[in-house]
């Protein structure tokens, strides 16, 4: 047994031919931005800065301001908690890759960011899938939902979707792990998703992207489509409202969240269910970038800009704490 450069350890000699193992993967990211990395590098620095910046001080009125606790808030402070890991478990390592040549990853920290990425994007899809059942009850079942949607059930739906998130991967992980990675060990992306790691995968795959694909369908689709289907409810219900203000004034109520699950969503099925990867791997890479940096960076700048409460909690906070608005 010795080690080779690159990441990769000899094995047993089969002929004249040395079997290899990989024991860690290079992230290539942008490789091919060249004089264009430093630049690049500081503005996904600041992207990422504003990102937990802003979702930490949504996370602060919501904790902070009374007008704000309830459902639709409670659940708008866990989706801001879950944005901040979700970015974080992929930005310092991308920003890595803008100031070396070869960014390596070990293979079990390759592993345990697929692991958590997914885990959290999945989370998220059931915390979308909760927020727009909030807005449904809200809308539709107005003298109820104070029943429907007491602090119990809400803590019922927050937990069950960071549970549900997690487990969700419990099948792949394994899976992943047991394959044997014995080729080349540079990944064309700037962090460990799973086709781009599986695509380096010695031998037949399938055992693995079947399941992984069955899988991945159930927990990102079936939220999916328990949101459209409340959006469904919710604008049938707004059309039958009579009054054009009393229309505006329940839409705005959603509209928010609406905008979030959309570009969320729209991002997500451009990466995996549209086969870019097979004309243009850069082009995946750009999108994979709106869904992994952009969206957390939009959702508190969207409910802060849509939304009048939040703005108003903002103000109070700022008031009362001159030192966050100064930059020194």
């Amino acid at each position: 047994m010795h080690l080779e450069d690159g990441g990769f350890k000899g094995g047993n000699q089969t002929g004249s031919q040395n079997q290899t193992v990989v024991l860690d993967f290079i992230l290539l990211g942008f490789g091919n931005l060249h004089g264009l990395r430093i630049p690049t590098f500081v503005i996904f620095l600041a992207v990422y800065i504003v990102t937990v910046t802003g979702n930490i001080m949504i996370m602060l009125i919501v904790l902070t301001d009374r007008n704000l606790h309830n459902p639709m808030y409670f659940f708008l402070g866990n989706l801001s908690f879950l944005e901040i890991w979700y970015t974080t478990s992929v930005v310092p390592k991308m920003l890595k890759t803008f100031l070396t040549i070869h960014e390596a990853i070990s293979f079990s920290a390759c592993l345990l960011q697929f692991y958590i990425f997914g885990s959290l994007a999945v989370a998220e899809c059931f915390l979308l899938a909760a927020m727009s059942y909030d807005r449904y009850v809200a809308i539709c079942h107005p003298l109820h939902y104070t029943n429907l949607m007491n602090f119990r059930v809400c803590v019922r739906l927050a937990v069950g979707s960071w549970v549900g998130g997690f487990l969700s991967l419990v099948v792949t992980m394994p899976m992943v792990s047991m394959l044997p990675f014995c080729a080349s060990n540079e990944i064309d992306h700037f962090f460990c998703d799973l086709a781009p790691v599986v695509k380096l995968a010695c031998g037949d795959t399938l055992i693995v992207r079947i399941p992984a694909f069955i899988i991945a369908s159930l927990v990102s689709f079936s939220p999916f489509l328990l949101t459209i289907l409340s959006y469904y409810k919710i604008i049938s219900n707004i059309l039958k409202i009579p009054s054009t203000r009393g229309k505006q004034k329940a839409f705005a109520t959603c509209s928010s969240h609406l905008i979030v699950v959309t570009v969320f969503y729209g991002t997500l099925m451009v990466v995996y269910a549209v086969p870019t990867t097979t004309w243009c791997p850069n082009l995946s890479k750009v999108f994979s970038v709106l869904y992994a940096v952009g969206t957390p960076m939009l959702n508190p700048i969207i409910y802060s800009l849509r939304n009048k409460e939040v703005q108003n909690a903002l103000r109070k906070l700022l008031k009362r704490n001159p030192s966050l608005t100064q930059n020194k």
